[in-house]
C-alpha cells in the first residue's frame, strides 16, 4: 500500500532531497561522539558489567525520533504532490452516418481477415479519430436498420460497430436504396451545416420483393436534404474471366457483384467521391482521406490539478518532535 502511494507522487521541488545527506551526517556525528564519551578501566573481569536494564538498551530512541522528525522535514520540504491531468476536447464537430452492408457477401474473405472484420476494424479507427463528430451507423442487407443513432457516445457507437455480423441481422440482399434513405433521414434533423454519409457496400442492388425504395429515388432524397455522399466499393479484384464447363469466358462473381456505376453516381450528385477499396490498407487510406476532406474544429484543453500531499509528513514530524521531548526528559533524563 506504501508502495503504491509512493509511485503516484511526484516532488515540486526535488533538490530539496539532497538534504537526504543530513541525517546520514547526524548518525555517523552521534556514533563518533558516543565512542568518544565511552571510559575504559582495566579490570580482571567484566563480570559485574554485563548487568543492563531496558533504559540502557532503548537509549537511542530519542535520537532515532529526531532522526525520523528532521527526515520527515526534508520531505515534507521537497513538496510530495498528486498530479490529476484532464483533457477537454471541444468544438464544432460534422454529423456523420456509417451506411455499412452487412449481407451475406461480406463474410468474404477476399479481404482479409474477412470484409466484414476489415470494413470493422477500419470504422472503429475512423471513430476514434473524430472526436467531436455525431456519429451514427445504419446497416443493411435486404433492408436497412438504424443500429446505433447519431450520438456523441462513441463508446457506444464502437460496442455496436464491433458487433456487426453479416447475415446475422437482417433478410438476406442487398438494398443500397434503402440503406441510403434511412442514413439520410437520420440527417434529416440536424442543424448542422455539413452532413456525411459513407456508404460502403461490396455488391449491387439486389432487392427483396419488400423493398420501399430505390436507389435513384434514395439518392433524390440525399439530395434534397443536402447530404454529402462519400461511396465506398469493397472488392479484392475487378471482373476477370474464370474457366468453367459451360462458358469459358464467364466472369468472376466478386467483381460482378460491385455496381461502380452506381456508386459513383451517388457520390457525384451529392458533392462526395467514390472510392474503391482493394484491400484493408487501402480501405484504411479511404478513411482516412475522408478524414482529411471532412474536417471539424476542434479545441483541446489540458488541465493539470496537484494536490499537496506534505501536510501529513509535517505532523508526524511535530510528533516525533513531540515524543522525543518528552522521552529525553522523562524517561531518559540524565543528570549532569
Amino acid at each position: 500500500m506504501l508502495y503504491d502511494w509512493f509511485r503516484h507522487i511526484e516532488f515540486a521541488w526535488p533538490w530539496m532531497v539532497g538534504l537526504a545527506a543530513l541525517p546520514l551526517l547526524l548518525i555517523w556525528w552521534y556514533v563518533y561522539r558516543s565512542d568518544a564519551k565511552q571510559g575504559s578501566i582495566m579490570v580482571s573481569a567484566a563480570q559485574a558489567f554485563r548487568a543492563s536494564s531496558w533504559k540502557s538498551r532503548f537509549r537511542h530512541v530519542p535520537f532515532i525520533l529526531r532522526i525520523l522528525a528532521i527526515t520527515a522535514l526534508i520531505i515534507a520540504m521537497a513538496r510530495p504532490r498528486t498530479r490529476n491531468d484532464r483533457e477537454l476536447k471541444e468544438g464544432e464537430g460534422i454529423d456523420i452516418v456509417l451506411c455499412m452492408d452487412v449481407s451475406g457477401s461480406m463474410a468474404s474473405k477476399d479481404i482479409l481477415p474477412s470484409r466484414m472484420e476489415a470494413a470493422k476494424e477500419v470504422a472503429e479507427e475512423f471513430v476514434r479519430s473524430r472526436p467531436v463528430d455525431r456519429i451514427g451507423l445504419v446497416i443493411f442487407s435486404g433492408e436497412s436498420f438504424t443500429q446505433c443513432p447519431i450520438t456523441t457516445d462513441h463508446s457506444t457507437l464502437l460496442a455496436q460497430i464491433e458487433g456487426l455480423e453479416s447475415r446475422r441481422y437482417l433478410t438476406d440482399g442487398t438494398v443500397i436504396g434503402e440503406g441510403l434513405a434511412t442514413a439520410t433521414d437520420r440527417l434529416s434533423q440536424s442543424k448542422h451545416k455539413s452532413k456525411v454519409i459513407i456508404l460502403l457496400t461490396d455488391g449491387k442492388e439486389d432487392p427483396p420483393e419488400t423493398r420501399l425504395i430505390d436507389p435513384l429515388t434514395a439518392l433524390d432524397i440525399a439530395k434534397a436534404h443536402q447530404v454529402k455522399v462519400y461511396t465506398v466499393g469493397m472488392s479484392a479484384a475487378p471482373p476477370a474471366p474464370v474457366a468453367t464447363g459451360n462458358n469459358r469466358n464467364a466472369k468472376s462473381p466478386v467483381g460482378d457483384f460491385l455496381d461502380e456505376q452506381l456508386l459513383q453516381r451517388i457520390a457525384s450528385e451529392t458533392g462526395g467521391q467514390y472510392f474503391r477499396a482493394r484491400d484493408k490498407d487501402g480501405l484504411g487510406a479511404i478513411y482516412k482521406q475522408i478524414d482529411r476532406l471532412e474536417k471539424s474544429k476542434v479545441e483541446i484543453r489540458n488541465f493539470r490539478r496537484y494536490e499537496e500531499k506534505f501536510l501529513p509528513f509535517v505532523l508526524a514530524a511535530l510528533a516525533f518532535l513531540f515524543l522525543e521531548v518528552i522521552l529525553r526528559y522523562t524517561v531518559f533524563r540524565r543528570f549532569p
